[in-house]
């Protein structure tokens, strides 16, 4: 996994991995540009002002990886998926979530990402709501455009008995939900809620040019349900290796993927919608501990 630096390259995530060399690696050690190596000192009067350069290098390549964001991909239905992340970070990842700068999302992506930063202690009633939500669905002759069916209506009024009532107070300036203008087809990422209910309409709206947005600054842990150059997500096995990029996500292409693009329009079973959520729950879980987040009792 990669980030931004402060030179404008990826570098690993963690502010450790830019302290200097690996243990038993040969050569110098680039940081941010700047080369530290174990060759002859420099003339006098430059070693203390180059030393000072790279130590201030490095603090301010340090203070950027702390900077972190976390980015929730649109997803239609397997927004379970998320929900399910989400319960890890909550359950495993309080050091992470401690270091969260800022949360993005992009339709069903957004919604959850609205709810780890407003209310976390609401992410089993969202789920709860969601499973109800895709059997109501199922149950219509047509799914979500069923004559008659107010799909937007529905989950307007889920959404309004989770989130609490100072919710575009809390997302103010750290939330950040991708839109596409329907007129202009232009993407937009928004971050200033007058109301609740402005929240509530930006989320609605979604975003289709831009289905996981990367937030200038630090580094975006992106989080999806489809395999593919991400963070989280899940890994599909024995493919060709062939990506395609959707609307700013990088996925993998392969049958397991076409399945879930399909659950993604068409919820699922609930046995299914289950075994999702506990994916999205193990795969925040493999993130965590493969990044020294990991907290067995947070």
């Amino acid at each position: 996994m990669t980030s931004q630096t402060c030179a404008g390259t990826r570098a690993p995530l963690h502010p450790r991995n830019l302290s200097g060399r690996a243990q038993g690696a040969r050569g110098p050690a680039l940081i941010g540009g700047a080369t530290l190596s174990d060759g002859p000192a420099p003339p006098s009067g430059l070693g203390d002002a180059g030393g000072a350069a790279n130590a201030e290098v490095l603090q301010a390549c340090i203070a950027i990886m702390k900077h972190i964001n976390l980015s929730f991909a649109a997803c239609g239905f397997l927004g379970i998926y998320h929900l399910g992340a989400a319960s890890a970070l909550c359950k495993h990842g309080k050091k992470l979530l401690k270091d969260v700068q800022a949360f993005a999302g992009a339709s069903a992506g957004s919604l959850v990402a609205s709810v780890l930063l407003t209310a976390p202690e609401k992410i089993e009633e969202c789920n709860a709501f969601t499973y109800n939500f895709a059997e109501e669905i199922r149950r219509q002759w047509f799914g979500a455009v069923t004559p008659g069916y107010d799909f937007m209506g529905r989950l307007r009024s889920g959404m309004e008995s989770i989130l609490p009532p100072n919710a575009h107070e809390l997302a103010h300036h750290r939330l950040h939900v991708s839109i596409t203008s329907t007129r202009t087809r232009e993407n937009y990422l928004v971050s200033s809620f007058p109301s609740r209910e402005d929240l509530i309409q930006k989320w609605i709206d979604g975003g289709f040019t831009d289905s996981l947005p990367i937030l200038p600054g630090g580094r975006t842990v992106t989080i999806s349900p489809f395999s593919g150059r991400l963070d989280i997500s899940p890994q599909d096995k024995g493919q060709l290796g062939l990506y395609v990029g959707i609307a700013n996500q990088h996925i993998l292409l392969s049958m397991a993927n076409l399945v879930r693009l399909h659950q993604a329009l068409f919820p699922p079973n609930k046995r299914i919608m289950e075994s999702l959520y506990q994916r999205g729950f193990d795969d925040a879980v493999k993130f965590l501990l493969k990044e020294s987040w990991f907290e067995q009792n947070a």
